[in-house]
Order: C-alpha cells, then sequence, then structure tokens
C-alpha cells in the first residue's frame, strides 16, 4: 500500500510514536527532499535507515507509475517536508493513480498547517475553504483576490514572506475595508505569531520584513443585502451572461443567503 506519512510542521514534538514506527517499518520512502528527511529520520531517532527516493513536482508525474506498481508487492511511505503530502505539496498523482489502479492508499494523519492555522485564528471554522498559494504575478493575484470577494466562507492561503505585504496590500485594495485576516507565522515552532487585524492594519506591520512560513486565514465575506426583487434581477443578469439558470441560483443564494429554489423558480415565473 501507499502510506501518506503527515510530520511536524515546526515542533518535532508533534511526531507521533506511529510515524515513527512507520519509519523503523518501511523499506522505502518517497520524500519531497532526502537531504530534509534523512534528517529528520536522524532526530526521530530512527537506526534502520529506508531507502530515500526524491519526489518534487519537477519529477512526481514520471515517478508516480514505478511507485504505485511498487506498492502493489510493499509498502511505500509517501513525506513532504512538513505537514501532511499532497497538500499544496507532491502526492496528488501518485494517490489519484493509486485510486485509479486499485492500490490501497492509507495515511498517517499528522499536523496541518491549514488546520492549525484555521483553529487559531478566532475566524469562523464552521465552513471553510482551502485555496492553496496565491499567484505570483500581480495581474492574476488581483483576479484572484476579486474572485474570493462574495466568498462566504473562511478563506485559508499560503503565502511567502517576501510577497505578504504586496498581498495584504492587494486585499486592502480589493475587498471592504472591515474583512478580518489573521496571519500566522511559523506555526507550533518558536517564534510563533498570530498577527490579527484587517489588510490595511496588518500591512505596516508586514511591510518591515517577515520571516518564516505564513497562512493567511480571511474572514468569509458578509452576505449581501439585497431584497428578492434585486436578487431575482442578479439572476436575471447571471443567465443573460450565459450562465446556466441552476448555477445561477445557486450562486445568488450564497451570495444573498436566498433560498436557491425560489430563486430558480421566480425567474422561471417571470
Amino acid at each position: 500500500m501507499i502510506i501518506l506519512a503527515g510530520t511536524p510542521i515546526g515542533n518535532l514534538g508533534d511526531a507521533s510514536a506511529r510515524l515513527i514506527d512507520t519509519f523503523k517499518n518501511a523499506s522505502l520512502v518517497a520524500c519531497e527532499d532526502t537531504r530534509s528527511t534523512a534528517k529528520l529520520l536522524g532526530m526521530l531517532g530512527v537506526e534502520n535507515r529506508p531507502r530515500l527516493v526524491a519526489l518534487h513536482e519537477h519529477n512526481e508525474d514520471e515517478l508516480a507509475k514505478t511507485i504505485v506498481e511498487q506498492a502493489r508487492d510493499s509498502d511505500v511511505v509517501l513525506v513532504s517536508d512538513a505537514g501532511m503530502p499532497g497538500i499544496s505539496d507532491p502526492g496528488y498523482p501518485i494517490v489519484a493513480l493509486a485510486a485509479k489502479e486499485g492500490v490501497t492508499v492509507t495515511s498517517v494523519p499528522g499536523p496541518s498547517a491549514v488546520i492549525t492555522a484555521l483553529a487559531i485564528s478566532g475566524l469562523p471554522t464552521d465552513r471553510f475553504t482551502f485555496d492553496g498559494f496565491l499567484p505570483r504575478k500581480a495581474g492574476e493575484r488581483e483576479t484572484f483576490l476579486r474572485s474570493l470577494a462574495n466568498e462566504p466562507r473562511t478563506v485559508v492561503l499560503f503565502e511567502s514572506p517576501h510577497r505578504l505585504a504586496r498581498t495584504l496590500a492587494d486585499m486592502a485594495a480589493v475587498w471592504p475595508a472591515d474583512r478580518r485576516i489573521a496571519v500566522c507565522r511559523e506555526l507550533t515552532k518558536l517564534y510563533e505569531e498570530v498577527k490579527r487585524g484587517t489588510a490595511a492594519e496588518l500591512l505596516p506591520w508586514a511591510e518591515e520584513g517577515v520571516r518564516g512560513e505564513i497562512v493567511i486565514v480571511v474572514e468569509g465575506a458578509a452576505p449581501a443585502v439585497v431584497d428578492a426583487a434585486g436578487a431575482q434581477a442578479m439572476v436575471a443578469d447571471l443567465v443573460a451572461g450565459g450562465m446556466r439558470l441552476k448555477e445561477a441560483a445557486a450562486q445568488v443564494a450564497t451570495e444573498t443567503g436566498m433560498s436557491k429554489r425560489d430563486l430558480y423558480q421566480g425567474h422561471l415565473a417571470s
């Protein structure tokens, strides 16, 4: 089988006994960086060193078939440098192929920067979406942020520390001024820090220079305040623009909090 093994995101004490046993019993570990994994094995006291194979974004598609075929006969442990593999890290193509080929995939659960940041952010946790790393190019990043302008769920994002100030500036320009944000830095590490406020409030801090791993948690957008007639007009505009009625009704329902069924039926009756 293929074993997805979650590794510490900063604090070595978060390594579970099951993770250590998995490493001790492994003969092959596919890892994002063989040097990082070798160092981790040493720090965890794993003396029976398994064979390490580098698996990264440039070769995982090429290696997927080989790894999946090997997993038919023996266990293959899959790890990233930190956290759960496959979550904005190498792993997904292998899991997808294994599922297609009928090869068992299991997990040794471990720390996740996404869930850790969400839990300590102080923002709603009942419904959320994870959107990975923001686009690097300014135009693409602005377009991406505008697409989240009406997202009602809490949004979790990854960002590079040297792009954080620029991203907060873009957020302040695109989103309502009162939308709350939590920037979580160096989670589980010695200098862990959580900064909370609006994008404009956090911008001066970010402009001073920030180091370490960054996770941004963003408050969901407030439902648009419109009456029934206004909501029906929104549906009509989307349909006129080429969107299917079912999708248009669902989108307006999400943005306004109104009934998708009522919006759908209302358009048909108009």
